[in-house]
């Protein structure tokens, strides 16, 4: 299975981190974000990564030269989804798709891909305490699920906080069927929508991938969840860099120990 990393965007809330070098150049633990990011995926099985690059990929490029590489040439006017889509050709067959400016296991990567479901979310069910320190960043940020044993029932940012036993992290697996259905979706949306707004989104231009993960659950799709108590981190501000260059280390220990 490969895994497709969503890159492309500048970060500038993280400046002067991103002065001059990718969101996913961020080091956590004397580490790149990006370099976690390959890690759990290896271990997940992922031995093939596809980089959705926009902002400095040429620097990317110079130095992983085993990834491929898709450019999202307009990174600077669309959003995620737009963004992992751009990487459509490299779908078939299955993959596991990733943020990049986030932190997250091995092990619970390990767990998503053993899923036996067609679309499977990896989701953090302590998310809440993780947004408590966070002052730049609500829970009405979070993209919430709502969770019916291991099936999620709903995703959107709209949902009540006290309602979301989870957050999704932005992890998701697609087995060869399942990405079969996401294109399917995909196509018809952006032939709907294209010039509208999609899910939550102003436009389908600057829609998020849990906008199309909704109207697939309208439309009767199943989406599976696995969770992951924690070990999870969004690097989005400045203030998340700290909070994660501080906890990540131990978030990490947590996450094992709980499972």
């Amino acid at each position: 299975m490969k895994g497709i990393l969503i890159a492309a965007g500048r970060g500038q809330r993280l400046m002067p981190l991103t002065g001059d070098v990718p969101k996913c150049y961020a080091e956590i633990g004397g580490r790149r974000i990006l370099d976690w990011c390959v890690e759990a995926l290896g271990h997940a099985g992922c031995d093939e990564i596809v980089f959705v690059g926009g902002y400095r990929m040429g620097q990317v490029q110079a130095d992983y030269p085993r990834f491929r590489f898709v450019r999202n040439a307009e990174w600077e006017r669309n959003n995620i989804l737009l963004s992992l889509f751009a990487a459509e050709r490299e779908m078939a067959g299955g993959f596991v798709s990733s943020y990049a400016d986030i932190l997250y296991t091995p092990e619970a990567a390990a767990r998503l891909v053993r899923h036996p479901g067609d679309i499977v979310l990896l989701v953090d069910t302590d998310w809440r305490a993780r947004y408590r320190p966070r002052t730049q960043h609500p829970e009405s940020d979070g993209e919430k699920v709502r969770l019916y044993r291991d099936r999620v029932t709903e995703i959107g940012r709209r949902i009540p906080p006290d309602e979301a036993p989870a957050e999704f992290t932005g992890v998701a697996k697609f087995t060869a069927a399942g990405a079969r259905r996401l294109v399917e979706h995909f196509q018809r949306a952006r032939v709907r929508f294209e010039g509208r707004p999609f899910g939550t989104s102003v436009s389908f231009a600057r829609a998020y991938l849990i906008d199309l993960l909704q109207a697939m659950l309208i439309a009767g799709e199943t989406l599976h969840a696995v969770e992951t108590p924690g070990g999870y981190f969004e690097v989005d501000t400045t203030e998340d860099f700290g909070l994660a260059s501080r906890d990540w280390a131990t978030a990490r220990r947590r996450a094992g120990s709980a499972r």
